[in-house]
């Protein structure tokens, strides 16, 4: 079997919360990860946060807030930003599948009081070679999904402020597939939206030290089912996230910020089918709006298990100077919905407008348990800045 023909059902059919986990549903107590399609929309693109343990719902914004919670945009200090940021997925394994992500921002209005906002999220699965269950070959392809993002964003008061996002989705997995149900086969379509709130507030203690608060929340990928064939249509990585982040200057030169997120999949939780012999991999039919409520009561094994839903984040970041930044964080998932625990490291150098990011994902696991951050650097550049004056701008 080519190695990357098992990527594309992982891609389809699981979260990264599930992808190296075979899926029981006899008890409270067993396996059962909840699934989606694109799971590629809840991986962090943002080196910054990848340092922190995926912390990013409401610690200080830049250009990335865009994907972790778009109303922070106009508290940034800065006017306009630009990010870029580059992740290898599954680097021991396979050097062709990488997610790129670039996004940036404008504030705008009285007090540049708003911000606009955009990013284009493109994954990559590298190429494969389709095969059937005699190995005989059924074509080969290039598995491409991305996403396109528009936001807008704005201050409801000196402390608070709300934001939107619109997303179109495309998946393409099976293009170049020649078996007997091409014909049936097609690139997946979906349209989403994020809704965030942001609220900050600063206490000045004197002229160099200060204490920071800051609480968000998060409603992403709020839309349609995707579809890739007509017999089936299947929910996209709806998320709640909820997020605090504490920020002390301690002095003129150091600052440190502890944040802490917790999410949760709002998608049908699978469930035993009840038909003996029948696969116990059960997703219920649902509309959106069902499946989002009825995710938090709809756990076969209970409270207990709806508790074990829940994904933690904890990270720390310490700056010197405002110049250099050292990270680092904790990411826990039950091992009944995924079993993701990994600790992640970072480092951070600003230089003017311009910042460099860098996160590591330390080695944890091993076989399929294997993380696939593990043992990856992910990089991401950040440039903040103001209005040109208008000598810097007509070169004079």
């Amino acid at each position: 079997m080519p190695k990357h023909f098992a990527l594309i059902g992982l891609s389809l059919l699981t979260t990264i919360a599930a992808q190296a986990q075979k899926t029981s549903i006899n008890g409270s107590n067993n396996i059962n990860t909840i699934t989606t399609a694109v799971p590629f929309l809840r991986i962090s693109p943002d080196a910054r946060s990848g340092g922190m343990g995926d912390v990013g719902i409401a610690i200080s914004p830049d250009a990335n807030a865009q994907y972790w919670n778009v109303a922070k945009l106009p508290f940034s200090q800065k006017k306009f930003g630009v990010s870029a940021t580059y992740t290898p997925w599954l680097k021991d394994l396979v050097p062709d599948i990488w997610l790129a992500y670039v996004s940036g921002y404008a504030k705008f209005g009285q007090e540049n009081n708003q911000a606009i906002s955009a990013s284009l999220r493109y994954f990559s699965l590298g190429d494969i070679q389709f095969t059937d269950i005699e190995g005989q070959t059924l074509g080969t392809g290039k598995p491409r999904e991305f996403s396109f993002d528009l936001g807008y964003s704005r201050k409801l008061s000196e402390n608070l402020s709300v934001g939107l996002s619109l997303r179109y989705i495309r998946s393409a997995l099976a293009v170049g597939y020649g078996g007997g149900q091409a014909n049936d086969m097609k690139p997946g379509n979906a349209f989403a939206a994020d809704l965030g709130v942001f609220y900050t507030k600063t206490k000045e203690i004197d002229e160099f030290r200060a204490d920071n608060f800051s609480f968000g929340a998060v409603l992403s990928n709020v839309g349609s089912k995707i579809s890739y064939t007509s017999v089936r249509r299947d929910f996209i990585p709806i998320n709640l996230g909820l997020g605090i982040a504490y920020t002390k200057s301690l002095d003129e030169y150091n600052k440190v910020t502890i944040g802490l997120d917790i999410n949760k999949l709002l998608v049908p939780t699978p469930r035993d089918s009840g038909t003996q012999g029948a696969s116990k991999y059960y997703i219920p039919e649902k509309s959106v709006v069902s499946g989002m409520l009825g995710s938090f009561g709809d756990a076969p094994g209970g409270f207990n298990e709806e508790l074990r839903e829940f994904q933690i984040s904890i990270g720390a970041e310490y700056w010197y100077q405002n110049q250099f930044a050292v990270r680092a964080g904790y990411f826990y998932e039950d091992k009944t919905k995924g079993n993701r625990k990994y600790l992640t490291l970072g480092l951070g150098v600003k230089l003017n407008v311009f910042t460099l990011n860098g996160a590591y994902l330390v080695p944890s696991g091993s076989g399929i348990n294997r993380n696939p951050l593990s043992n990856t650097f992910r990089f991401s550049l950040v440039f903040d800045f103001d209005e040109l004056k208008k000598d810097e701008a007509s070169g004079e």
